[in-house]
């Protein structure tokens, strides 16, 4: 548990860290150039996904909770929105028109649709941890970068295609789901 522990923390720290201190991550920068200081940004997250892999692969997955959904369609509506607005953080789309921060959403749709299906204390650790720096990230996201502005209309083709992409990429998901994970998507 302490390595699953330990990578949920240092993806956070290191994802919180530019948000919520601005200054002292461009002083990083400054001293230590762009550069090296984007490397070992993403050194620390190569570490963090691998704490977070071998973690999950040995903890115990003790039940703490009885998912209240499991079997039910609404995790999947969670999921699939969840990879529509992850689609979309990275593309030109009408859904940032309506929504500032897509990527971190997505994480709370991913984290909320996984607890509302898994109870045990590994999923809890996992997804909740992810959720709840999620929400932290949208906060001093908020306070660093101040009021919002929101970006112009782009044409309806470009909705499509983000649509299309999130439906092939959520198929995927659950036909690989199995052999990726160890366990169905979409329980039978």
């Amino acid at each position: 548990m302490t390595l699953l522990i330990a990578g949920v923390v240092v993806w956070s720290i290191t994802h919180l860290f530019p948000a919520a201190a601005p200054q002292a991550r461009d002083k990083l920068a400054r001293n230590f150039g762009e550069g090296l200081y984007k490397g070992l940004f993403a050194l620390d997250i190569v570490i963090a996904l691998v704490l977070i892999v071998f973690g999950w692969k040995a903890a115990t997955p003790s039940p703490i909770y009885m998912p209240p959904l499991y079997g039910s369609p609404i995790p999947s509506l969670l999921l699939v929105t969840a990879i529509l607005l992850f689609v979309a953080s990275g593309r030109p789309t009408n859904l940032k028109r309506f929504v500032r921060h897509p990527q971190m959403i997505a994480v709370l749709f991913w984290s909320a649709g996984h607890l509302l299906t898994n109870g045990d204390i590994r999923s809890v650790i996992l997804f909740g941890g992810m959720g709840a720096w999620a929400l932290l990230e949208i906060i001093f996201l908020n306070k660093r970068d101040g009021a919002w502005r929101k970006p112009g209309s782009v044409p309806h083709a470009k909705d499509a295609n983000t649509a299309i992409i999130t439906a092939a990429v959520f198929v995927a998901l659950v036909y690989f789901h199995p052999s990726l994970f160890g366990v169905a998507a979409i329980p039978a």
